[in-house]
């Protein structure tokens, strides 16, 4: 097989073989911990400028589907797996890893070491790095890297969000089931909903309509006034790639919303609300990424196991060292905010509540596509509150 190389801005060079459609990418590497999902992965539009690195050593085992595609294409840069696999076993199987990745043009490494490579990050931080089927000149190859654009900063939600609005009215339940599964019953629809797509994944749009909402998808760029104007009876803010503060319009229109309607947000959407309450955001060293990730909620001292892809965070005013005893309050321009749930393993933010307003928002993905299903109570949560209106 042809030879491939991974440099990275840091001077660090990584050899392995082609995998997936031939040329050089850039993105900026970070490594997912999900033992499954990669499909689900690749086609989540949080992962626009993005290389993704699989920490799990086999990738594609069961093939990719028609059902599992978060979005209509794949929106990460690159792809880099430890070993790939040539064999499919899964009877819903439609194609091979190499064939998708090929037939979308996403250029991918395989046969390096995945687990050094996420050790490297993990120490030093997600970086830009370039994949190169085609140069194998080292000096050029972390020049390339150094070249390639930051996340920081910059509009990718534009990139990734929809032209116009429309409707949604597929759940989960109408896809076909297993063998020995039940199709999940649909709730009556009731609640009309705008979700703001600013890289919405196809199953947190099923979630919303299993639980009763009739759901109208704007875009990023839709305003307060086009907001108000198709009278929802709540608002949902999606996820999505990149860095929350590239999108000032978004910020500013949730900004005018708060205290109009019930709002429920969700990473990227969870930042955006923060930063339209008068909060901070930060990068992290190497993102949160992966289906295991522990949060608990600081109402209930409970433990969920989360699905996370994000790489920033709301701030505080002061760091967590330690789990606090009940949830902290800070003070805004709208009241005070609840600090809801807490990451188990660096104590950042993963959720945030208004006292004052229907307001609330997680940094994690209550869908779990792909992932535990422990969070799921975030969207009946969001019923309630409008229920309450």
């Amino acid at each position: 097989m042809k030879q491939a190389w991974l440099a990275l801005a840091d001077g660090a060079i990584f050899e392995g073989r082609a995998f997936g459609y031939e040329g050089e990418t850039v993105g900026e590497v970070v490594f997912n911990t999900a033992m499954t999902g990669y499909q689900e992965v690749l086609t989540d539009p949080s992962y626009k400028g993005q290389i993704i690195t699989m920490t799990s050593p086999h990738i594609g085992n069961y093939g990719m589907t028609s059902e599992d595609a978060e979005s209509r294409r794949i929106w990460a840069e690159g792809f880099i797996v430890k070993e790939a696999s040539r064999l499919a076993s899964n009877w819903r199987s439609r194609q091979q890893a190499q064939d998708y990745l090929h037939e979308a043009k996403i250029v991918g490494i395989e046969g390096l070491d995945t687990r050094a490579l996420t050790r490297h990050l993990r120490e030093h931080g997600s970086q830009q790095g370039l994949i190169t089927h085609v140069d194998g000149d080292h000096r050029r190859m972390v020049e390339k890297a150094q070249a390639a654009p930051s996340i920081v900063g910059r509009d990718l939600a534009a990139a990734v969000t929809c032209g116009k609005a429309y409707q949604w009215t597929e759940g989960s339940g109408e896809w076909a089931p297993s063998l020995d599964e039940k199709p999940r019953a649909v709730a009556t629809r009731r609640w009309h909903v705008v979700a703001y797509d600013f890289g919405v994944k196809l199953n947190i749009l099923r979630r919303l309509v299993d639980v009763g909402c009739d759901v109208t998808v704007v875009p990023a760029s839709a305003t307060a006034v086009q907001i108000d104007a198709l009278k929802p009876d709540g608002i949902f803010l999606s996820n999505g790639p990149g860095d929350p503060e590239g999108v000032p319009y978004a910020i500013e229109a949730v900004r005018q919303l708060i205290g109009s309607r019930p709002i429920f947000g969700i990473c990227l959407g969870h930042q955006i609300l923060g930063l339209a309450l008068g909060l901070k955001t930060y990068k992290l060293k190497f993102g949160h990424h992966g289906a295991n990730h522990p949060v608990m909620d600081l109402r209930t001292r409970k433990v969920e196991i989360t699905s996370q892809n994000h790489n920033f965070a709301v701030a505080v005013t002061r760091p967590f060292s330690a789990i606090p005893d009940r949830p902290p309050v800070v003070d805004t321009s709208f009241g005070q905010v609840l600090v809801t749930h807490l990451s188990l393993n660096d104590h950042s933010v993963e959720g945030l509540a208004c006292a004052d307003h229907p307001v609330f928002s997680v940094q994690y993905h209550p869908e779990a596509s792909p992932g535990p299903h422990d969070s799921a109570y975030l969207f009946t949560e969001f019923i309630q509150r409008m229920e309450k209106q």
